[in-house]
C-alpha cells in the first residue's frame, strides 16, 4: 500500500472504478467535482472501489484534468471469490477475469484442503497489488463447482461478502433465550391472548414478525398490529445483536434464506406461530371511516394467534369462501379487508404511487435447477396486510416526530431532474406529451401511469418509473418518503428480518419502558447505522437479483435456439433488451445482431433509428426472438431477433464457444437449504 502523505490543498478523497485496460475513474467525495480520469501508471496498486487520496492536475486537453494517486486510505474487498487453477503444491491462481484487481491473485490452502481445479473458492486477501509480498491470500472456503445449481447460492453469498453462519456464541446466546417465555413476564404485559389475531403470509413462510386483528367501534376501526418483541431477546452489547447488525437483513434465494437471526430465533421463539404465547410490541389505532389515523397506544403485549392464514386461504375468505378451518377468524379477516380498501383509496388520493410490479417466482427442483418462471401476481390478500403495515409504520413514525426524540426513519428521496425528464421521454415515447414537472410530482406521475392501465405498456411503464425513482435509505434526518407520499415514515414491523426495525423497536421501548434498560441512540450513531444499513439492504438487493438472473439463464439454457414472442423493455447504444411474455425472463439483442447496418442511438427519443433505412427501436415495440446463448456464471441471456419473414432455422448458427456448458454433476460445496418466507415484502 502507498504510503499516506500530507493533505495538500488540491487533494481531495473519493473511490476509484478500474477500466479493464488498466486505467481508472476517480469519483470524489464532493459531488461539486467531476469524476477524474485516472492513467494507467497511477493506478498500480488500486483495485477497483479502493479509497483514494489524489491530486488533480490539467490534462493537455483545456478544461479537463488527470488525477494522481497519492494514497489508498481504504481497502473496498478483504475477500474475493473466484476459480482456483492449481499451481502445484497447496497453492493456486485465482485470475482476474472482472479486471477489478489489475493483476490476478495467488491462493494458498491449508492442509488437507481438498480443491479441484476449476473450483470456486472464497479467498481472504492477506497481500495486496503493489505490496512488497504480491496479491495473496488464503483460501477459507471452498464452494465448488460453479456450474452446479446446488452451489449458485453459497456462490453469491460468498462474491458479495455476506455472512451466512452464526458463531457458536451466537447460537448459545440464541439458545440460552427459551427459558425467558413464562408467566411472570406475561403478567407484566398487557394480556392480549383472547383477542383474534391471525398472522398472514405466504404458503411456505416460517419467520412470522407480525399478527394483525381489527375490530368495529362507534367512530371507525380499531387496528392492533402486533410485531415480534426481538428487541427483548436481542440486546446491544451482545455477539447475537452484533451478527445481526453485520448481516442487516435475512437475504432471500428461491429456495434458500441466509437468516439474520438464528433459526431458534427466527423460526420458533419470536415467530408468531399460532396455538402459542408469543411477545409483541404493539401499535394499537384508532381509525375513522375515512381511514384517518386518530389516537395510538404502544405496549408491550403477550398473544395467541387464532390462526395460521395464507395469502391465498385469506383471498378465499374475502371472495367468499371461507375453508372451514378459518370460520372463528373469518369475520375479522373481512373487516380487515374492509379497512385496507379505505386505507389504500386514501393513500393513493393522497399521491401515493401505485407501481404494483410482480416479483419473480422461480420453482426449482431439489438439484436447484429451474422448472419454471412466472410472475407471481399479487392478490388483494397481499395488499390488505401490506396496508396494515404501512399504517402501523406511519404511526410510530409520527410518535418519533411528536416526542422530537433522534429517530430512525425510512426515508426516499424525490427523483433528480433529470431521472424526472428521461420518464418524461419514456412517457412521450408511448404518446403520452403530458408534463411532469410542477404541481405534486407524485400525483402527476400517478395520472400518467392511469393513463396507460390495462394497456400493453403498463408493465414496461411500471418498471421505468421504479428505474426512475432514487433509492430508499435508513436515516435520522427526515424528509419523507416520495413514493409513498408519507412526510412521515419508518420500518417498525419486521424485526426478525430487518435489523433496523430492530432499532426502532428500541426506540419505541426507550420512550415507554426506559427503566427496562432500553435507551434512546444518538444521532451520530443513528447516521452511521443508517449509512452502514442501507448498504447492507443493497448488497442483499444486489445478491437476490444475481441469484435471479443466474437461475433464469440456467432456464433459458434448456430453451436455446427456441424462438419466443417478446416487448422492447430497454434501448441502450449497444443493443436492446426484450422481455418474454411468456416466461418473466429478459435479455440482451445485442446492436451488431440486428438486420440494419446504420443504427444510431437517439437519446431524445430513446430509440435506435436506421439513418437510412429509417428502421427504429422504440421501448413497448413486440419483437420475435430466438434464445442464442447463456451465461449461467454471471447470468446473462443473449437473444438473436426474428423477422415475421425468417425462421429459427434462418438465422445463423450460434457460435459453441457461447454457448452454454450444461451443468456438471458434481455436487462439494452443497450447503442445507430452507424455504423462502414469500410475502417478506411486506411493510
Amino acid at each position: 500500500m502507498k504510503n499516506k502523505p500530507k493533505i495538500s490543498k488540491d487533494s481531495c478523497e473519493g473511490i476509484v472504478k478500474r477500466h479493464p485496460d488498466g486505467f481508472g475513474f476517480f469519483i470524489p467525495d464532493d459531488p461539486e467535482v467531476p469524476d477524474v480520469y485516472v492513467p494507467k501508471r497511477q493506478m498500480t496498486g488500486v483495485m477497483t472501489n479502493d479509497r483514494v487520496q489524489i491530486r488533480m492536475f490539467p490534462d493537455r486537453e483545456p478544461g479537463r484534468f488527470r488525477a494522481e494517486v497519492l494514497a489508498i486510505l481504504k481497502r473496498a474487498q478483504t475477500r474475493v471469490v473466484g476459480q482456483f487453477y492449481g499451481l502445484g503444491g497447496k497453492k493456486g491462481l485465482l485470475k482476474d477475469t472482472s479486471h477489478g484487481w489489475g493483476e490476478d491473485l495467488i491462493a494458498h490452502c491449508s492442509a488437507g484442503t481438498e480443491i479441484a481445479n476449476g473450483d470456486w473458492v472464497s479467498v481472504e486477501i492477506k497481500g495486496y497489488p503493489g505490496d512488497p509480498d504480491g496479491f495473496y491470500g488464503n483460501v477459507v472456503a471452498v464452494i465448488g463447482d460453479g456450474l452446479d445449481p446446488q452451489n449458485d447460492s453459497m456462490r453469491v453469498l460468498h462474491s458479495n461478502s455476506i455472512p451466512f453462519e452464526f458463531s457458536k456464541r451466537s447460537i448459545k446466546e440464541a439458545e440460552a433465550l427459551q427459558e425467558d417465555l413464562n408467566d411472570k413476564e406475561f403478567k407484566r404485559r398487557r394480556d392480549l391472548r383472547e383477542y383474534s389475531f391471525v398472522t398472514i403470509d405466504g404458503v411456505t413462510a416460517k419467520d412470522f414478525d407480525d399478527a394483525i386483528c381489527v375490530e368495529m367501534t362507534d367512530h371507525g376501526f380499531r387496528l392492533l398490529v402486533a410485531i415480534a418483541d426481538v428487541s427483548h431477546y436481542v440486546r446491544p452489547g451482545t455477539t447475537l445483536d452484533d451478527e445481526a447488525y453485520e448481516r442487516g437483513t435475512s437475504v432471500y434465494f428461491p429456495n434458500f434464506v441466509s437468516p439474520m437471526l438464528p433459526e431458534v430465533l427466527s423460526n420458533e421463539l419470536c415467530s408468531l406461530k399460532p396455538g402459542v404465547p408469543r411477545l409483541v410490541l404493539v401499535a394499537d389505532m384508532q381509525l375513522d371511516f375515512s381511514g384517518t389515523l386518530g389516537k395510538t397506544e404502544y405496549y408491550e403485549g403477550v398473544i395467541f394467534s387464532q390462526a395460521r392464514v395464507t395469502y391465498g386461504e385469506a383471498q378465499e375468505v374475502i371472495d367468499g369462501s371461507t375453508p372451514d378451518k378459518l370460520k372463528h377468524v373469518a369475520e375479522m379477516i373481512k373487516r380487515a379487508a374492509d379497512l385496507a380498501k379505505i386505507l389504500m383509496a386514501k393513500r393513493f388520493r393522497e399521491g401515493s404511487l401505485d407501481l404494483d410490479i410482480p416479483e419473480t417466482e422461480i420453482e426449482l427442483d431439489q438439484a436447484g435447477n429451474p422448472v419454471d418462471i412466472i410472475k407471481a401476481e399479487r392478490l388483494f390478500s397481499h395488499k390488505l396486510i401490506e396496508e396494515m403495515m404501512l399504517m402501523a409504520n406511519v404511526a410510530v413514525a409520527r410518535l418519533f416526530h411528536e416526542r422530537n426524540i433522534e429517530a430512525f426513519y425510512r426515508i426516499h428521496e424525490p427523483p433528480a431532474g433529470d431521472a424526472i425528464q428521461d420518464l418524461e421521454n419514456y412517457l412521450a415515447v408511448f404518446g403520452f406529451d403530458k408534463k411532469l414537472s410542477g404541481g405534486k410530482l407524485q400525483k402527476k406521475i400517478g395520472r400518467a401511469l392511469e393513463h396507460f392501465a390495462g394497456q400493453p405498456q403498463e408493465h414496461i411503464l411500471h418498471i421505468l418509473t421504479l428505474r426512475s425513482m432514487s433509492q430508499a435509505k435508513y436515516s435520522p434526518d427526515n424528509v419523507g418518503h416520495f413514493g409513498l407520499g408519507f412526510p412521515l415514515y419508518t420500518h417498525f414491523t419486521s424485526p426478525i428480518r430487518r435489523y433496523p426495525d430492530l432499532v426502532v423497536h428500541r426506540l419505541v421501548k426507550a420512550l415507554l419502558i426506559p427503566e427496562r434498560g432500553y435507551q434512546l441512540v444518538p444521532l451520530d450513531i443513528l447516521k452511521t447505522m443508517g449509512t452502514m444499513l442501507s448498504a447492507r439492504e443493497q448488497r442483499a438487493v444486489k445478491a437476490e437479483r444475481q441469484v435471479i438472473a443466474i437461475k433464469k439463464a440456467r432456464f433459458m439454457t434448456q430453451h436455446i435456439g427456441e424462438v419466443f414472442e417478446g416487448t422492447i423493455s430497454s434501448v441502450a447504444k449497444f443493443g436492446i433488451f426484450v422481455i418474454l411474455r411468456q416466461f418473466d425472463v429478459d435479455g440482451l439483442v445485442r446492436i451488431e445482431q440486428l438486420p440494419q447496418r446504420d443504427l444510431f442511438f437517439d437519446e431524445e427519443t430513446l430509440r435506435l433509428i436506421g439513418k437510412k433505412s429509417g428502421v427504429s427501436y422504440k421501448i413497448g415495440d413486440p419483437m420475435k426472438v430466438q434464445v442464442a446463448a447463456t451465461d449461467t456464471q454471471d447470468g446473462k441471456i443473449d437473444f438473436m431477433p426474428l423477422t415475421d419473414e425468417d425462421s429459427a432455422e434462418d438465422l445463423p448458427e450460434t457460435p459453441e464457444p457461447a454457448r452454454q456448458r450444461q451443468p456438471a454433476k458434481k455436487d462439494r460445496g452443497r450447503v442445507r437449504q430452507a424455504r423462502v418466507s414469500r410475502g417478506r415484502r411486506k411493510g
